[in-house]
Parts: structure tokens; sequence; C-alpha cells
């Protein structure tokens, strides 16, 4: 068996990747530029700002479009964010590895240091994490200060860039969860060490911050540091905010002026603001719309979890449905389930109004041909027919009617079914004033079965009293203004019951086409802000990050050995290694700086690429004259963003808004992004076996394989 390099100078696998990624490049940053997907078939569009919806779009029929596709899956199935920059990632190292290739580097030798050069970055930037107290207190001090304050802060920002450690200080042997004011602090030596401990660089802007270990002691390798003492100071407090002061009429509108902190349970917000509202905006990345929503989520599960006290949001409590026809500003959420019905089903509700219902909940679908997941056929029996006649025989007549007088004996009102409902039991139904409610999610289910006492059943031939519930009403749904929305051909209908933990955000528009997008929307920033609460750390956003994993590799590259490592190398020799490392540390590097470049170019703050790249270049010189990296980054974000410049997108309200990232969410990106370019790197060869091997060994171009 013989293996050779295909097009060793160009890797067709790499080169597709880099095509395919380069689709999503607009995709970047708070400021997107959407996408319209045609579909041939039915020539109906629809807007896209997502990855996802751009690689599920395509027709992906290479080997390497699905190992993206499924990459690409993997991200969104966990966390539902940073698809964009895992997207953008892939293009940005494929062409940076091809490079490598094209200066002769070795295979083994760019898979090397790249993985250990990642590993190291990650745990480099570890030192970024702000506590999601200190984010609050961040956001909610920063926005209004008065104008004396803040001529004093800007002094001690234009000081900072010679003196950043007078806002970010590391302290040796504190506890974690000691809390000590802030005021200045000495700096020696680089940047922090990996064992001392962070205190953030918002405490001399508000409260005391309390003090958050920064990583554990394994990566204490990385960088080294030195000691700094700490001095307490008088801080000023401030308790007010313009932001998110004054809330909406709504039905929640009792339960949102009651609401304090995040999620916290009923001790009140140290800022005295709602904090949540704060961290949801800078998660939002510019999305406003979904920031309200999740505002009046977080207001209603607050009130129900006041006792437990728990600090999260309850995704599973949570439905989406969106309305055609109604301007975006009548999105509200509203308590119970809100779906879309035929208007046959809506003149089943208007009689059904104002009446307690039973209810009953199947797991599956309510056909005659369902047969539930992993059931056998008995044995010796020999089936004469399996299916009725399509269009309604004798067989199936004799099914309808026995169900249906099985919902009639029962005096059952509302089925909701998980899967998929017979079209001519549908009608029967209709005809019998029973609703039915196909394709109802299983966390619907759940909560009506929770609120109600009823007991899912898989088949209608197992239902008896005891699993039939109670206390459940349905309605048509009303607007905002009151009035009941009829659209024709569906009929948004809102089906609650008592004490029910569900809540379902209503998305309206008048465009079919943005209907996807704003959903999309909508559970990106749900969970973002699920991802933070449960991490209970974020990331400072606008490119505080990538701006110090380019200057950690900086550092590396003057580093002997391997990244972050002062292992001796085995593999190798290290000669051959010092040789490479360089070249391949900077093709790295690369992927973020093409990644803040343009992110620089779609929000406007650069004309090109490479007025982009000047910027990033002219921080990191900044960055190193100030002797901590990470000081320096956290200074820039407190001053509103790392990656300043240009004209602002952002309305004159919106011009110091912090915007921040997910920790787990954009490392994991980076991982899988960085996995699927080694991966195709690695693959990208042909293997020849048969009798083809033995010509080859004679021929000419023997030297170009290598023989197995």
């Amino acid at each position: 068996m013989a293996f050779r390099d295909v097009n060793a100078r160009r890797h067709i696998g790499l080169q597709q990747l880099s095509s395919l990624a380069s689709t999503g490049r607009t995709f970047l940053g708070p400021m997107k530029s959407h996408k319209f997907i045609v579909d041939e078939s039915t020539n109906q569009s629809r807007l896209i700002f997502s990855a996802v919806r751009l690689i599920e779009s395509l027709d992906l029929t290479s080997a390497v479009g699905q190992l993206l596709h499924e990459t690409i899956q993997a991200q969104n199935k966990e966390f539902k964010t940073g698809m964009s920059t895992l997207l953008f990632l892939v293009g940005a190292w494929s062409n940076a590895v091809v490079e490598c290739l094209q200066q002769n580097v070795p295979v083994p030798a760019i898979v090397s240091v790249m993985s250990e050069g990642l590993n190291s970055c990650c745990e480099r930037v570890q030192c970024l994490q702000i506590p999601i107290h200190d984010v609050k207190k961040e956001l909610c001090s920063s926005r209004v200060r008065p104008k004396a304050f803040e001529s004093r802060t800007g002094q001690v920002g234009r000081d900072s860039l010679t003196h950043p450690w007078n806002l970010l200080c590391f302290q040796r042997d504190i506890s974690a969860t000691e809390v000590i004011p802030i005021n200045s602090c000495s700096h020696q030596g680089d940047d922090c060490n990996f064992n001392k401990c962070l205190v953030s660089p918002l405490a001399g802007f508000g409260s005391a911050a309390s003090v958050v270990k920064a990583v554990s002691d394994k990566s204490s390798s990385a960088l080294s540091g030195s000691g700094v003492t700490a001095s307490s100071c008088i801080t000023r407090k401030l308790t007010h905010s313009r932001h998110f002061s004054a809330l909406g009429k709504s039905h929640f509108s009792s339960q949102q002026d009651n609401f304090q902190g995040y999620l916290s349970g009923p001790r009140a917000d140290p800022c005295g603001c709602r904090g949540l509202g704060h961290l949801a905006m800078a998660l939002s990345h510019g999305n406003q719309s979904s920031v309200k929503l999740l505002q009046s989520i977080a207001a209603y599960q607050q009130e129900r979890a006041e006792c437990s006290g728990s600090s999260q949001i309850n995704i599973a409590e949570i439905v989406t449905c969106c309305v055609l026809g109604l301007p975006e500003s009548y999105s509200c959420v509203s308590p119970g389930f809100v779906t879309l019905v035929s208007p046959e089903q809506a003149t089943v509700i208007k009689h059904l109004a104002d009446k307690p219902l039973r209810i009953l909940l199947m797991d599956g679908d309510l056909t005659e041909q369902y047969r539930h997941l992993g059931f056998n056929r008995p044995r010796n029996v020999r089936t004469v027919l399996e299916h009725p006649n399509p269009q309604g025989g004798r067989a199936g007549d004799l099914w309808l009617s026995r169900m249906s007088d099985i919902l009639m004996s029962f005096e059952v009102n509302l089925v909701l079914v998980k899967g998929s409902v017979c079209k001519n039991f549908m009608e029967r139904c209709i005809a019998s004033r029973i609703l039915v409610i196909g394709c109802v999610s299983r966390d619907v289910l759940c909560a009506f079965g929770a609120a109600t006492g009823a007991q899912a059943v898989t088949y209608l031939s197992q239902l008896n009293a005891s699993r039939i519930g109670n206390g459940a009403w349905v309605e048509l749904w009303a607007a905002s203004d009151g009035r009941a929305v009829d659209l024709g051909e569906l009929v948004p209908a809102r089906i609650s019951a008592g004490g029910i933990a569900l809540l379902t955000a209503v998305l309206t528009t008048a465009l079919p086409s943005k209907a996807q997008l704003l959903e999309d929307q909508f559970w990106t920033l749900l969970y973002r802000l699920h991802h933070a609460l449960k991490d209970g750390r974020v990331f400072p956003g606008g490119g505080a990050v990538e701006l110090l994993c380019l200057s950690h590799i900086q550092a590396l590259e003057g580093q002997p050995g391997r990244p972050g490592n002062d292992r001796v190398v085995t593999e190798f020799p290290s000669p051959w290694l010092a040789e490479y490392k360089s070249v391949v540390l900077q093709a790295l590097a690369s992927g973020w700086k093409r990644y803040l470049a343009v992110v620089l170019c779609n929000t406007a703050k650069a004309s090109s690429e490479l007025e982009a790249g000047a910027l990033v270049d002219h921080h990191l010189q900044k960055a190193a004259a100030c002797g901590s990296s990470s000081a320096y980054i956290l200074e820039e974000f407190r001053r509103g963003g790392v990656l300043r410049g240009g004209c602002d997108p952002f309305p004159d309200q919106f011009t110091d808004l912090k915007v921040c990232d997910n920790v787990a969410a954009k490392t994991e990106a980076w991982r899988r992004a960085l996995d699927l370019v080694l991966l195709v790197l690695q693959t990208d060869a042909e293997i020849i076996t048969g009798p083809r091997r033995n010509q080859i060994l004679n021929s000419s171009v023997s030297n170009k394989f290598m023989f197995l």
C-alpha cells in the first residue's frame, strides 16, 4: 500500500473548508449583515443571520462539507451560540495551514504546535473571566456618572495606559470569598500568575469587588509573575441607572416592578438596578427586542422561584410562537402555551372559551398505524391487513369511530399530542367540538401534566379516568391592545391552566421571511444568558479575549520548547521544533487577527481589513508597552470596548454599552474549529492499494510515496 499527499501545495480539503467558511464572513460582530436564502422548489425566501441556518441551506455533497456541518451542529446543540465564530475560524485557520504547507512545514509540526498553542491560549485567557456579580456592578455603575466623576475616571483611563494596574491588581494569599475595596496597586514583572487571585477592575467604580480565583494551580506554567499589594480606599457608590428603570406595561408589570437583582432570590440588588437586564443587554450584542422579552420571563420565573432561591433561568419552561401580520412591537411574553391553529379549530376554541376543560396528553402519534419505539409484533400471528385504506374504508372508519367514542365517553375536551394527528380523526374531533393540538413538545406536555394532574398515554386504548387532567382552559390569543388576532390561515390561541410553569414568547412580525430570524435571535440570547448564569462568569467582549491571545502568542514565540510547556520534546529533535515553531504560531495567531479585523470592518470601525489590522497591531504595541496585557485589555474594556475607533454603529444611548461573551462557548468554538482543520489536514491524502502498488514502486515517481 502506498501513501501520498494529494496536491501537497494546495490541499483540496482545506481549500473546500476555506471556501465554505467564507460564506459566513458577514455574520461576525453585533452589526451582522443578514442573508436571504431562496428555496428553488417553492421560490420562497427567508432571512438568516446564523451559521447554522446557512450551512443547513447549502448543498453539502462533499465529505468536508459534511464534517463542517456536523461540527457546527454539535456546537449549536450544546451552546446555541458561537457557531459564527467557529465557521469563520475554520476558514481562517485553513488558509493559515495552507500557507504553512507552502513553506514546507511538516504536517506533524503543524498539528503539534497549533494544538498546544491553542491550549496555552485557552489557559492564558482564564484571567479575563469576570464573575457575574462584578459584571453586574460594572454595568450598573458605569452607565450614569456625575460629570466630575467622569472627568476623574477619564484621567485615570489615560494614566492607565502607562500604569494599567491602577484598576487591576493581583493579590497573594487572599481568600476567594474575601471582599476587598481596591483603589490602586503596584505592578512588578509580567502578567498575572494563574495561581494568584483576580480582583475585578470594576471595583474602583462601585462597591467592593469580590476576589476570585482565576484558574487551578496546574495552569500556572504558562505565565509567571510576582506579588502585588493592594490598599483600601473609600469608593463612590452609584445607585441609579437610566436603563431599565421604567418598564413597559404588560401582564407582568407588577412582577417586573418587584424584580430585583438577577434571579438571586428575594434579596435586594446591591446596585439598586435591574442587574439581569444589564447582563442580558451585554450578552445580546445589540439585540434589544429579545432583552425585553427575557426581562419579562425572568420576572415571572423569579416570583415563582423565590422560595427555592434558584438562580437559573429554566429553559424547559419557555417556548416560542411566531405570529405573522403584526408589527414587531407587539411581541410579548404570555403565560401558558400559545400556538397557531386552523380557523376550524378556532371555532371550537370560541365554543370552549371560559369553560374548564378535561385534558388528555398523548406521548406519540394519534394515528392508527403508529407503534411506539421498541414495539415487538406478537409471535405466531399472521397479519391480514396492516393499514386501512387511505381513502377511508371500513377498517379506517372503525378505528375512527372507536377512538372518537373513547374521547366522548370520558368527556375529554382538549387533547395535546406530541406527534402528528390523523387528518380524518382531526375532522371528527372538530365536529364533536373536541380541540386536538398536534406537534406539542415534551416540555409542554410535562408542564400541563404537573398543572392539571394529567398522565400521558401512548394509545387512546390505554385511557382511564385517572389519566385525565382537569382545570385547563383555552382562548384566542389577544394582542397588547386587547383585540383578538384573526389572520385568516392560522389563528393564535392560548392554552393554560392554573399554576402552570410555562411561558410563551410570542414573536410578531409583518415579514414572513423574518420569522425564523426573530426566533433564532431570541433563543441565542436566552442560551447566552442561561450559560452565563450557569457558569457564574463571562468574558469581556469587544475583542478582548482574542487580543490577549495575540499578545500571548507573541510572548510564546520567544520561549524555547513547546508552547506553554517546559517539558523536553522527545518526539522530534529540538532544532526541528525551533525551526517551525515561530511560523506555526504566527499561523495560529493569524486566525484571531483576521477575526478581529473582520469584526472591525463589519461594525464600520475600519474601512478595510488593512486599516483594521493596523489598529489591532497598535493595541498590541500599547499592551506590550504597558507590561501587562491583561490589565491593559481590561482597562480598555472598562472604557467601553477594546477595539475602538472610527464611527460607532450603535445609537447614542448605547455608546457605552459593554459587550460580554460566554466563557465555555467561546473556547469550545476555538477548539472545534482547530480540531476540524487539523482533521482535514491529516486526512487530505491519497491511499493506493492493490496491483498499482508495484507499478508505483518501479516508476520514477516512487520517491513521492510512502510505502506502508
